[in-house]
């Protein structure tokens, strides 16, 4: 299990290079994990820790909208991490900085040669870390060994990462998103290595939840979030400090049935969250979503939820990346 400090070296001078901007001084020569990064999960930290340790300054190469959404934009894929938290935890963990490559039709035809040439002449870097399961270049073409071979050419380090597994299957983003999608958070967490959160902009709602004695900040979540709905045991990053809370994720079946709202109660918590952008993570599952005949069961059960949020709060160790 990581540790409670894994994410408390955040970097003070992470800077991110986009398409068409220079190289920042801070990041020239440097060593590069390249990858969507999905999560920054385990197996994505192994590449980190690699490029951490090279003595150069440590970055990732990665990529903007997601390669997959780009080949099946019909297809919503479900984002662990939309850029502006993967940014975010990547700062976190003390990286130099990242290079943002927008994902587009220029970029998807590059040859694996091509791909190379632009990591040595277009963001100057030394060398290179990848995945035992890396493919790159027009239609895949590429892979580790031709990486190697590639860099080798251009004077460039290339380091192998193998794969990080959890029982007998490779850590990956697939495996998060489907753990989310069952409201299995035990396995998501442990298979990310911290706590998995959002983060989305308070908005004001029915004030159902005052006249029921559970104020809630209310928070639409993307389109493509696919977690499973239900009630979940949370925390939220509120002007610097952790508070525990509930929070419902779903349609409101008793009410409206309506559009997914992720409505958060805040323990102890006495304030107005309207407008500002929240983190919240979440840290246990506690039951699925459940239309009430009435009120007064509806009360009673969000009391027995609230009981069962606090258990799980204080027995969870998972490490958090927010607080």
């Amino acid at each position: 299990m990581m540790s409670s400090d894994a994410f408390s070296h955040r970097s003070a001078s992470f800077v991110v290079c986009r398409d068409g901007e220079p190289v920042p001084e801070s990041l020239e020569a440097a060593m590069a994990a390249i990858g969507n990064f999905d999560g920054v999960h385990r197996g994505h930290r192994h590449l980190l820790d690699m490029a951490m340790g090279s003595g150069r300054p440590a970055a990732v190469v990665t990529f903007e909208p997601h390669p997959r959404s780009f080949f099946q934009p019909d297809k919503p894929l479900f984002r662990l991490t939309p850029e502006p938290v993967k940014l975010r935890i990547l700062e976190r963990l003390g990286l130099a900085g990242a290079f943002v490559r927008r994902f587009d039709r220029a970029l998807a035809s590059l040859t694996a040669e091509q791909f190379v040439d632009l990591l040595a002449r277009d963001l100057l870097l030394s060398g290179v870390v990848i995945g035992h399961d890396f493919h790159f270049g027009r239609g895949r073409e590429g892979n580790p060994e031709r990486m190697r071979e590639f860099c080798r050419e251009r004077g460039l380090e290339c380091l192998v990462a193998p794969a990080v597994v959890e029982g007998t299957e490779p850590v990956s983003s697939s495996a998060i998103r489907a753990a989310l999608e069952a409201g299995d958070l035990a396995l998501a967490n442990r298979l990310l290595g911290y706590r998995w959160f959002v983060r989305a902009e308070v908005r004001h709602g029915e004030k159902r939840g005052r006249v029921l004695g559970y104020p809630t900040a209310n928070m639409r979540l993307p389109d493509d979030c696919r977690l499973r709905h239900g009630i979940y045991a949370v925390r939220a990053s509120v002007g610097g400090r952790l508070v525990d809370g509930v929070a419902s994720f779903g349609r409101r079946p008793t009410f409206d049935n309506g559009a997914p709202l992720l409505e958060t109660h805040l323990f102890d918590f006495a304030g107005d969250l309207y407008g500002q952008v929240l983190d919240v993570e979440f840290v246990g599952w506690i039951r699925g979503e459940e239309r009430f005949d009435g009120i007064e069961a509806l009360i009673a059960q969000m009391n027995r939820d609230s009981v069962e949020a606090k258990r799980m709060l204080v027995e969870d160790q998972t490490a958090s990346i927010i607080g």
